[in-house]
């Protein structure tokens, strides 16, 4: 491993080639936060599938894409005179320091649950903290990611169940209000289209209520929902893609394959792990 010193030369490098770049390349000169944005969410997200994949190599290349949109931008900053990624790093640590005063104050937190229990109190002490316990939820996150830290948030400031177990009462009501609007929706043929749309419309909120529900188990029982359906959807990838080589390997389209054929392929890759 590279020495502090080493580090901080490394990190100097970044900031002059970022120099470089923005004054000699005509794609970068020309990029703005808004044009730079989609390529950030595309980055974060690759990061966020070698994280899963514990990928090391991949780990580190990204954590380098998504470094270099974080000074690409404080250069920005810099150039319209608002800010540079000096005062990104002040500002980051004056946050931590804040956050943290069990470590930089006369604060006690012997686990990392007490840290957790005041945090939310003291974000919103902050200068330009959160005014509601809500208002650092931000609203572009995606559905599945946002329910479970809305939840969360609430959580630390005591609205949650008393027993983690009351939660499947709950879910199993969700399910129950579910099916039955659900079946409500599609069980009138002769309904008229605005009735149909309503009924549709309602069946969508209940199976709302459902994944709202379930990621609320999941967080009293410390599963991460969002970690624990891409896993689920990596390994039917997985299985799916043996069920398709097995076809080719047969000389068979799937489209005119069986369902159970298909199932016994796929058994197959469930035992093979």
């Amino acid at each position: 491993m590279h020495t502090r010193q080493e580090k901080m030369e490394a990190f100097g490098r970044l900031l002059d080639v970022m120099d470089d770049l923005r004054e000699k390349c005509p794609w970068d000169r020309k990029q703005t936060n808004e044009s730079l944005r989609p390529n950030t969410i595309e980055e974060t997200y690759e990061l966020c599938d070698a994280l899963m994949k514990e990928d090391n190599m991949n780990i580190c290349k990204e954590l380098g894409d998504v470094l270099l949109h974080i000074v690409f931008y404080s250069k920005i900053g810099e150039e319209k005179g608002a800010f540079d990624v000096a005062d990104v790093c002040h500002k980051l640590c004056d946050k931590l320091i804040f956050r943290h005063p069990h470590v930089y104050g006369d604060a006690v937190a012997n686990t990392a649950g007490e840290v957790v229990q005041t945090w939310e109190q003291i974000k919103t002490k902050e200068k330009d903290g959160n005014k509601t316990v809500l208002s650092g939820v931000p609203d572009a996150l995606p559905s599945l990611i946002k329910a479970y830290r809305i939840q969360d948030k609430a959580r630390n400031v005591g609205f949650d169940w008393e027993e983690r177990r009351d939660v499947w009462k709950k879910v199993k009501e969700e399910i129950t209000e579910f099916e039955s609007e659900v079946e409500h929706a599609y069980a009138d043929e002769t309904a008229t289209e605005e009735a149909k749309a309503a009924a549709k419309q309602h069946a969508t909120e209940e199976f709302g209520d459902v994944m709202f529900s379930l990621i609320n188990a999941a967080r009293l029982y410390k599963i991460n929902p969002d970690n624990a359906l891409e896993h689920t959807n990596q390994k039917f990838i997985r299985r799916f893609n043996y069920v398709e080589a097995k076809a080719k390997e047969k000389g068979q389209d799937l489209k005119d394959l069986t369902l159970e054929q298909m199932d016994a392929w796929w058994n197959e890759a469930k035992k093979l792990g």
